[in-house]
C-alpha cells in the first residue's frame, strides 16, 4: 500500500477492489491483515502472518533491514505533558497530527490528514523531536512503525501511540469522506469513529523501570 496515494486527490471513480494478497509472497490474505513498512520505499506492504513474523523485532534481527513489522498495539498516554498552550504553539491547522521518526531522514516527521492526503507540518523537526522526548514511552518510540497521535479536544490535547498504518487509515478516511469547507457530517463521523476505536483498543503505557532495577 504506497504512501503516495495519500498525497494526491482520490480518483473520481474508484476501481473495483482486487482480492487482497500478501505483497511479499502473494498468498491470499483476509481483509483484516498486518502491514510492513518498506523503510526505503516509504510504503506499507500488506503481509500474511508468516511474512509479517519474519520482520517482528527480536534479538537475532539484523540491523538495516528493508522491512519492519508494524506493531499491533495501541497505547494510551493520559499523562503526556502537552497543554492547550503547547498545542497552539505547534500551529497545526487541524485537530489531529501524528508524529513518527523517519529512520532514513534521521528525524521525526509530523503529518496531519487533509482533503488532499497527508500534509506535512512546516515546523522544524527539532520541535517534534522535543515533543517525543517529553514522555518515556514516546522517547523510545520505534522508528517508522509507531507514531504519536495527538488530538485537540475540548478538554485539551489527548495523546496515544498508535501503529503507523492506523494513521494512514485515518488519512484515507478523511480523503474519502471530506466534503466542502468543513468536511461535512460523514467526515466528522468517520474521524470520531476512528478515535473511538483508538480509545477502545488502547492499553496503558508500561511503567519505566526504576534506575538499577532489572527484570526477573
Amino acid at each position: 500500500m504506497s504512501l503516495r496515494r495519500y498525497l494526491t486527490a482520490p480518483p473520481a471513480e474508484p476501481a473495483r477492489a482486487a482480492p487482497e494478497r500478501c505483497e511479499l509472497c502473494a498468498v491470499p490474505i483476509p481483509a483484516e491483515h498486518d502491514h510492513l513498512v518498506d523503510v526505503t520505499g516509504r510504503s506499507l506492504p500488506c503481509a500474511c502472518q508468516a511474512c509479517y513474523l519474519l520482520f517482528v523485532p527480536g534479538p537475532d534481527m539484523a540491523p538495516g533491514r528493508r522491512f519492519a513489522a508494524v506493531p499491533r498495539e495501541y497505547v494510551a498516554l493520559p499523562g503526556f505533558p502537552l497543554s492547550a498552550t503547547d498545542w497552539a504553539a505547534l500551529d497545526v491547522p487541524v485537530r489531529l497530527v501524528f508524529v513518527f521518526v523517519n529512520s532514513v531522514l534521521g528525524h521525526p516527521v509530523a503529518l496531519y490528514p487533509s482533503p488532499a492526503g497527508a500534509a506535512e507540518s512546516q515546523l522544524p523537526p527539532q520541535v517534534w523531536a522535543q515533543l517525543l522526548a517529553r514522555h518515556p514511552y514516546t522517547a523510545a518510540l520505534p522508528a517508522d512503525v509507531m507514531a504519536l497521535l495527538v488530538q485537540a479536544g475540548p478538554d485539551g490535547p489527548s495523546c496515544h501511540a498508535v501503529p503507523i498504518d492506523a494513521c494512514y487509515r485515518l488519512v484515507g478516511l478523511v480523503r474519502t469522506h471530506w466534503r466542502g469547507f468543513d468536511g461535512g457530517e460523514q467526515a466528522h463521523a468517520a474521524i470520531d469513529g476512528f478515535l473511538a476505536e483508538v480509545r477502545s483498543r488502547a492499553v496503558p503505557a508500561p511503567e519505566p523501570l526504576a534506575a538499577g532495577v532489572t527484570g526477573g
